[in-house]
């Protein structure tokens, strides 16, 4: 695929022999202003020139193909291209003919590791709509990397140790005979758990019974174990019923109870380092030089903490995965904790290609209109049941507005869970998210169903044309209305926005990149009459739809939505 933006950074440096130049290169958001930009001003301290005539020196030397560059001007300071209409279109049309759903794919992943830790749900807690970004977010970035070439690892480090278990054996203990576990394990498990949690808050007794039960469960004893198992089975089978909805999946469920035989290595390594000191009976790593308070890692009645069982992930993910990265996908609320333990990290002695590339991936939270969710509450709306009701509420619209559509339930799951989906993916992760249905399960303006609508728009012409034309027959010369023009021209942008989403861990950025997309066929099927009398006008007019089409669906898929061909 021709790279514009290289040829003209190349270009550049003939004239002016400055390295890097590409990474002056911009695009400006004013259409009107080209469709690559330098602005010279960057250039002003190193060439000792005002920006203005930099910029005019540059344009005096440069060589331009006018096949490719129709046109250079300076404006204020800034170097302004136009590519060549034609040179665009070809370039587009021939390379999304060519490689169809690897369009906007790449290879700079290859021969490198991803580690992708996200979902991570409590066992024995519900698999509440909290828990709905970090699974989105992180599938998302999973199919992305994966589609850049990256040999990606999802993991599951699902939220299978800690005192929490001490609270629910004890509960259990108490009043297992009052609760049904086994024929609704999750709410059931709940009760218990908000039972315990208050009487907790009433007797501190109580909670150090608790305590005490987490201490039996990491020293391995068989009742407080076979509890742990019991609890930890029944509540894998709920949560896959969420996966499945959401067509999620997992290289590794390694959870926290996982690494409760690794923790003694990272204790004695950080041991050894002289940073482990003792406060208040526990055993901490002092971070006051890093502006941060100390990490805990083994508390005063001798049990591990959640940094512990991290530190020791990360040892165990960099000497079995070999990573490039290892990617956190959990809320802002853990800013902190991440910071702790990477800093911490660096004293195990892993090499630094390893503690270099720790990245966390925060987002927001979810909200409901009253406030915060809790499991300890009782405050909480559960996942399943809100996926469940998209798709109830998408069947009554696809009902009134098709009722003969075939495979209506289908139908019906892709556009009620690609409204989730796109929702949730639409804002900038960082976002806080206050759950509304209304909000959520919108079917007009920037949504999931609007971008589906739009794809099931460009099937509707490719259908009625029977087949799409060949591309040695299209006549790309044709394409040359402003409608025509522009949609080419941010189609050409795919693959690269597709790398920015990975380089910001944001995959909102492919989703307002679609949107836009969507808004441009839009224009472009409202303003040319696809279906016509002149054979070689309609098949370059399909042609494009064809491409459309493609990657629509791609982009939607990297967002793990799925398109309905007809709605």
């Amino acid at each position: 695929m021709l790279d514009f933006k290289k040829i003209i950074a190349d270009k550049i440096k003939e004239a002016i022999n400055i390295e890097n130049i590409r990474e002056y290169i911009e695009v400006p958001t004013n259409k009107e202003m080209g469709d690559y930009s330098l602005p010279c001003f960057k250039l002003a301290k190193e060439m000792k020139k005002a920006p203005q005539m930099i910029a005019n020196d540059i344009k005096e030397k440069i060589k331009i193909d006018e096949e490719i560059i129709s046109k250079v001007d300076v404006v204020n300071g800034y170097l302004n291209f136009y590519i060549n209409p034609l040179a665009i279109t070809k370039t587009v049309l021939e390379n999304i003919g060519n490689e169809k759903e690897q369009y906007g794919g790449s290879s700079i992943g290859n021969g490198k590791n991803i580690v992708i830790d996200y979902s991570a749900p409590n066992i024995a807690k519900p698999f509440h709509i909290g828990h709905l970004r970090s699974t989105v977010i992180g599938g998302a970035l999973y199919k992305i990397y994966k589609f850049l070439g990256y040999n990606v690892v999802g993991i599951n480090h699902l939220g299978d140790y800690g005192t929490q278990f001490g609270k629910l054996i004890e509960g259990y203990k108490r009043w297992g005979k009052e609760y049904n576990i086994d024929e609704n394990p999750i709410d059931e498990l709940t009760k218990i758990y908000v039972r315990i949690n208050n009487l907790c808050k009433e007797d501190e007794a109580v909670l150090e019974e608790c305590r005490n039960n987490f201490k039996k469960l990491e020293d391995g004893d068989e009742y407080c174990t076979n509890l742990w198992q019991k609890f930890r089975d029944v509540s894998l089978k709920e949560f896959q019923k969420v996966y499945d909805l959401l067509d999620v999946d997992f290289d590794s469920w390694n959870g926290e109870a996982f690494y409760s035989d690794k923790m003694g290595e990272v204790i004695e390594l950080l041991k050894k380092s002289g940073k482990l000191v003792e406060s208040e009976g526990a055993e901490v790593v002092d971070l006051s030089d890093k502006d941060m308070p100390p990490c805990l890692i083994i508390k005063s009645n001798g049990s591990t903490t959640y940094a512990t069982r991290d530190l020791a992930a990360i040892l165990y993910r960099a000497r079995t995965y070999d990573f490039d990265k290892a990617i956190y996908v959990t809320s802002y609320e853990q800013i902190l904790h991440f910071k702790q333990i990477f800093e911490v990290a660096k004293l195990l002695g892993l090499d630094k290609k390893y503690t270099d590339n720790l990245i966390h991936v925060s987002f927001g939270m979810v909200q409901l209109k009253t406030g915060k969710m809790s499991t300890r509450e009782g405050n909480i709306i559960k996942l399943e049941d809100l996926l469940n009701e998209a798709i109830t509420r998408a069947s009554e619209i696809i009902e009134n507005k098709n009722p003969d559509l075939d495979n209506k339930e289908e139908v019906a799951k892709k556009v009620g869970l690609g409204a989730v989906i796109f929702n949730d993916l639409y804002n900038s992760r960082i976002k806080d998210e206050i759950f509304d249905w209304d909000t959520m399960l919108n079917f007009n303006g920037e949504t999931g169903p609007y971008l589906q609508y739009t794809y099931v728009r460009t099937n509707s012409v490719l259908e009625k044309v029977g087949n799409t034309p060949e591309l040695s027959t299209v006549d790309a010369t044709l394409l040359n209305d402003n409608a025509s023009i522009n949609l080419i021209k941010e189609l050409y942008n795919f693959g690269e926005i597709i790398k920015q989403a990975a380089d910001k861990n944001e995959p909102y950025i492919i989703s307002r990149y679609l949107i836009d997309i969507a808004h441009l066929f839009s224009t472009f099927y409202t303003e040319n009459k696809i279906i016509n009398d002149d054979k070689k006008l309609q098949d370059a007019r399909v042609y494009l739809t064809y491409c459309t089409n493609i990657v629509l669906k791609t982009g939607a898929s990297l967002l793990g939505i799925s398109m309905p061909e007809k709605m």
